[in-house]
C-alpha cells in the first residue's frame, strides 16, 4: 500500500468508518479532541506532532498531537480538534480533510480525548503559538511502522497494572496518551 496516496486515504477512511468506534462517557471527566495530522512530504506520508511548551498547564514539554479541551462555541468535537490546531500551529480548518475518527481514550489527567485523523497539504505556512508550542516534529509514517522505534512496559498506577507505550524518534519520546492514540492508528492501518 502506498502511504498517503489516494488508495491509502480511501482505505483508511473505510477502516475508520466501517468499525464500531468506542466512545467513552464519564460525568466527571472533561472532553477534549486532538487532530492526528497526516501530510505527504517528498512522496512519503508523515505525521505531525507538537512539543508542548513549558508554559502550558498540562503535559509540559511532552510530545502531542494538536488539540485541547472543548470550548462552549465548539458545536462538535471535530470543531475542537480543528480550532485547537488553528490556535496552536496555524493550521486552517479549510485546509484539513477529515478522514475519520479513532476510539476515545482517557488520560491520567481525567480527560476523555477523541482523536480525528486528517490530511493537510504540505509544505504549509505554520504559525506556532509560542505560549503553547515549543517545536513541530515531522515523523515519517514508515519510521513509526518500524518495530525498532516502539517499546512497551507494564507499570503499576494506583494499584492497577497498566501498559505504557513509547515511540522513540531521534531525541523525542512519544508516550502517554499520544502514544496510545498513535498505536491505535498504526494498528488500524496495519490491519488492512
Amino acid at each position: 500500500m502506498k502511504y498517503c496516496g489516494k488508495d491509502f486515504i480511501g482505505e483508511t477512511r473505510y477502516l475508520l468508518s466501517s468499525r464500531e468506534r468506542k466512545a467513552i462517557e464519564h460525568p466527571y471527566f472533561s472532553h477534549a479532541a486532538v487532530l492526528v495530522p497526516l501530510f505527504k512530504k517528498e512522496g512519503n506520508c508523515h505525521l505531525l506532532f507538537t512539543k508542548r511548551s513549558e508554559e502550558v498547564k498540562y503535559h509540559k514539554g511532552e510530545i502531542s498531537f494538536p488539540g485541547g479541551v472543548v470550548d462552549e462555541e465548539d458545536s462538535e468535537l471535530v470543531n475542537t480538534a480543528l480550532r485547537e490546531a488553528s490556535e496552536e500551529i496555524g493550521l486552517k480548518e479549510n485546509d484539513v480533510q477529515i478522514i475519520g475518527v479513532l476510539d476515545d481514550i482517557v488520560t491520567v489527567t481525567e480527560f476523555i480525548v477523541t482523536p480525528f485523523v486528517g490530511l493537510f497539504p504540505y509544505p504549509y505556512p505554520f504559525r506556532m503559538s509560542p505560549i503553547e508550542i515549543a517545536e513541530l516534529i515531522e515523523v515519517p509514517l514508515s519510521f513509526l511502522l518500524d518495530e525498532e522505534c516502539f517499546s512497551e512496559r507494564e507499570i503499576i498506577r494506583m494499584g492497577r497494572k497498566e501498559i505504557v507505550y513509547a515511540y522513540q524518534y531521534g531525541d523525542h519520546i512519544i508516550w502517554g496518551a499520544t502514544a496510545r492514540i498513535l498505536k491505535q492508528f498504526l494498528d488500524l492501518i496495519l490491519s488492512s
